[in-house]
């Protein structure tokens, strides 16, 4: 996994590799200050409406093109309901009210490159108006029988999750 951080951020020091606490991290010799390379946290809302899913077609990188469940990264101080509270917002124009959690995913990275840790909310709208906005190209309603083509594992793991569900019913 290459690390840009290359000087310490309280001394200026230049950072080494070194082992510490069983792993090679980038440390400052000169204060003693460790990087820790810790993940990204993001928060999506699984809304569901009539049988129909809302997905967002993604605008910009990764996976350009494709559609995903709303949501984007927790900010810091952020908690992680209200972050996907206010990226439904953002990238649909709706407002949401969580009603639970759904789940945690982590998915490693074949590459060794940062994954986030992915927080899953049920949601219900409650008002506002549907359009794509921020880093959403457009925003749809979709059934389990005419699905896009999906982008993130936790998006698909989801969409599998909701389309068993309603075989069952």
């Amino acid at each position: 996994m290459s690390v840009d951080v290359n000087f310490c951020v309280r001394c200026g020091e230049p950072l080494q590799d070194r082992e510490v606490f069983g792993k090679i991290r980038r440390t400052c010799l000169g204060c003693g200050y460790i990087h820790f390379l810790d993940p990204k946290v993001a928060a999506i809302v699984f809304i569901v409406d009539e049988h129909h899913v809302l997905l967002v077609k993604r605008a910009e990188n990764p996976e350009k093109g494709k559609w995903s469940l709303p949501g984007g990264f927790v900010d810091a101080g952020e908690d992680p309901r209200e972050a996907a509270i206010r990226e439904a917002y953002e990238e649909t124009g709706l407002q949401v009210a969580v009603s639970r959690l759904l789940d945690v995913f982590y998915f490693p990275s074949p590459n060794g490159n940062l994954t986030p840790i992915v927080i899953a909310f049920e949601a219900q709208m409650i008002g506002g108006a549907l359009c794509a906005a921020d880093d959403a190209e457009e925003v749809a309603w979709f059934t389990a029988d005419k699905l896009p083509e999906l982008a993130f594992d936790s998006t698909r793991a989801l969409i599998s999750r909701w389309r068993t569900s309603l075989s069952c019913e």
